[in-house]
């Protein structure tokens, strides 16, 4: 095993509303090591990106501890997170609305290294900018134009240049390829792969298609409704899912196969409210599996086998 980059410990991140508290993120822990990429996966509003900037304290966490190698970021004041904030950067959802439509390609990849003042001569800077270009694949005559003037994919590769531009060890991607053509998004995907094996960073990679997800994470984490429900590397995730919900995402996977097609697991029910829950299983409605107990306890998140962790009754902890 590698050294440990960032570990969450009880994360939580509630909002209050008219009709009472939010559970947005529960009580959720794991741990990613050194360039290494755990992706995140679940369905619309299960709390996936309002995870990854929690973590990023671009939103502050109600409770629990988000240590990044070595320190608890909840206890650094402002100046020691913008500082801190050089080792870690967020490439957002929407190349469209990310960037900036009043600052040209140039302007916009040079604004954090001028913001954090790592190279204050002028003509080093517009080296910098031509270097972390060619490390997306941007032409460098397209240093001079405007995010309308740039499709989907030349967009984004630049809010990943702009990311790139602190030399950070730790990226949270926010479903970045979510908004691209299906060409356009291998030749991304491929691209921050070859940027993690050259640099050696540590991705949260945030996503709901698992077939993308397969394709670029060491290790998988299913969320549903703010709670972590199922923790694997990714191949055995994929092989041998443990959690009733996995199973039905697992299975809705489209597959260019005529014979021996897998079945498909339909959800049903309605999900439980995120507003005030009850200390029960969240998916107990919607299981075809659900027991007695599932409608009375909240499975706590265990270790059923090496390395695979689950939140269900359905499942005991290793050697019990």
């Amino acid at each position: 095993m590698g050294e440990i980059l960032l570990e969450v410990k009880n994360l939580k991140k509630y909002f209050h509303v008219a009709a009472g508290t939010l559970h947005a993120v529960d009580d959720v822990s794991f741990t990613i090591e050194e360039g290494r990429t755990l992706g995140i996966v679940g369905e619309s509003g299960c709390g996936k990106t309002t995870l990854g900037r929690t973590i990023l304290r671009l939103i502050e966490p109600t409770s629990g501890e988000i240590c990044f190698n070595g320190k608890d970021l909840r206890k650094l004041n402002k100046s020691e997170m913008r500082y801190m904030r050089r080792e870690m950067q967020i490439i957002f959802q929407d190349p469209y609305s990310s960037l900036n439509p009043r600052k040209t390609i140039a302007e916009t990849i040079e604004e954090p290294i001028l913001l954090a003042g790592l190279i204050p001569d002028s003509d080093k800077r517009f080296m910098r900018v031509l270097e972390l270009m060619g490390t997306v694949g941007l032409a460098q005559r397209l240093i001079n134009t405007y995010p309308h003037e740039l499709d989907g994919g030349r967009r984004q590769r630049v809010g990943i240049a702009r990311a790139l531009a602190m030399n950070p060890k730790f990226i949270v991607c926010d479903e970045p390829v979510s908004s691209l053509d299906v060409s356009i998004q291998a030749q991304i995907l491929n691209l921050m792969k070859t940027i993690q094996r050259d640099m050696g960073i540590t991705y949260l990679f945030i996503t709901h298609d698992l077939s993308v997800v397969n394709h670029f994470s060491d290790d998988i984490a299913v969320m549903y409704l703010g709670q972590l429900v199922e923790k694997a590397p990714s191949e055995t995730l994929f092989q041998k899912p443990l959690h009733p919900y996995t199973e039905a995402l697992l299975s809705a996977i489209p597959v260019a196969r005529i014979h021996n097609r897998h079945e498909r697991i339909l959800l049903k029910g309605e999900l439980t409210s995120p507003i005030n829950p009850e200390p029960v299983c969240r998916f107990a409605e919607r299981c075809n599996q659900c027991m007695d107990i599932c409608t009375k306890e909240d499975p706590p998140l265990i270790e059923a086998r090496p390395n695979h962790f689950v939140a269900c009754h359905l499942h005991k902890p290793m050697g019990s």
